[in-house]
């Protein structure tokens, strides 16, 4: 007996016991699905209900009284072995042992449709999840976020839901500049930048860079100019770092719907449009030479720079453009799984949620 099949067969004792006038109970009193958990000590039973202590008041009897009636019910039930009512009303519920066999052959049964419903039935839900940087392979919190993801995804699929899965690919940045003139450095045999990535990836990728130019028929990266070079090391190092992340989580079997890529919201002019959205619903206001969003109105601890005084996108700004662009693809709900570096940024994803009149 699943937890599921246990909350319908309480439910339907208190319905029962509503329609027979032993409780005064209206059906629309009784929740659906009645709460059942597992209680904290695992000795007083395999699952457990308050559901008398919630609904005794309304049914007009003692909350044990209440208890009781459900317990002899729930003793007549196929693999129930055990119903104790205790403290001011908690039933704790022991199952026979044969019920977890009978549970294994049903899902044996099954097969791959085991636990499919329709509870999700006509939602378009984009689930958007792992997202690394580009700039290294994927790493152990990745490879956790890749499990969740893939986990709720099939979860959500089983459901009844559409769901796209999406990975959001940072090509855009800081980051990327760095990544490049490392991979700069190392192709020249010097030691990486400040704050630039090392590692036998890094050399792996820059010969690779440089093989590919030399097979394709071009100069050699190291012998171009600085800036010329170090454009060129982006430009194919970052190919190859993302075609490396996608194969290694399809190795994971983790596949992803849509790669979305931060720099074409920059190229395709989407965070300034998104920006202006904001504007016009009056989210977004100028200070010291920056463009803000007011995200305080929203609940977060302080207003956020979409534009800085230099004229140069945050790199919050990219993350309006890309909600918006999820919005308008038309999805009924956006869901993202945040690694922990990123829990910072709850509070102002939320606020710009709410920004564009959306519930977060």
């Amino acid at each position: 007996m699943t937890p599921e099949e246990l909350a319908s067969l309480i439910r339907a004792v208190l319905l029962d016991a509503a329609a027979g006038g032993r409780v005064a109970l209206d059906p629309s009193d009784i929740p659906d699905p009645v709460r059942v958990e597992r209680p904290r000590n695992r000795d007083n039973g395999d699952w457990s209900t308050n559901a008398a202590m919630q609904l005794a008041k309304r049914a007009g009897t003692a909350p044990r009284d209440l208890a009781a009636l459900i317990a002899d019910a729930l003793l007549d039930a196929e693999g129930v072995e055990s119903v104790e009512v205790a403290g001011p009303g908690f039933i704790n519920i022991r199952l026979a042992a044969s019920s977890a066999g009978q549970l294994a052959a049903a899902i044996v049964e099954a097969g791959d449709s085991y636990g499919a419903n329709a509870s999700l039935a006509g939602q378009d839900i984009n689930l958007e999840y792992v997202s690394a940087n580009p700039t290294g392979p994927v790493h152990l919190g990745g490879a956790r976020w890749a499990a969740v993801g893939d986990s709720l995804a099939r979860l959500m699929t089983a459901s009844g839901a559409r769901v796209t899965r999406e990975y959001y690919f940072n090509d855009h940045g800081s980051q990327i500049d760095r990544f490049a003139r490392s991979l700069y450095a190392r192709a020249l045999g010097r030691e990486a930048p400040e704050d630039g990535y090392g590692g036998q990836y890094i050399a792996d990728i820059a010969d690779r860079v440089r093989a590919d130019a030399r097979a394709a028929g071009r100069p050699d990266p190291v012998g171009l100019p600085e800036e010329e070079a170090v454009e060129a090391f982006r430009a194919r190092g970052v190919e190859l770092m993302f075609a490396e992340i996608k194969e290694r989580l399809s190795a994971f079997r983790s596949e992803f719907d849509v790669f979305f890529h931060e720099d074409s919201l920059h190229d395709s002019g989407a965070v300034s449009a998104a920006i202006e959205t904001l504007r016009e619903r009056g989210e977004v206001f100028d200070r010291d030479g920056a463009v803000w969003l007011r995200t305080t109105s929203y609940g977060d601890d302080k207003d956020r720079v979409l534009i800085k005084s230099d004229g140069q996108a945050a790199y919050f700004a990219a993350d309006v453009a890309y909600y918006l662009d999820k919005r308008r693809r038309g999805a009924d709900a956006a869901i993202y799984l945040l690694g922990a570096d990123h829990h910072g940024y709850i509070g102002r994803m939320m606020a710009m949620c709410a920004a564009f009149g959306d519930e977060p």
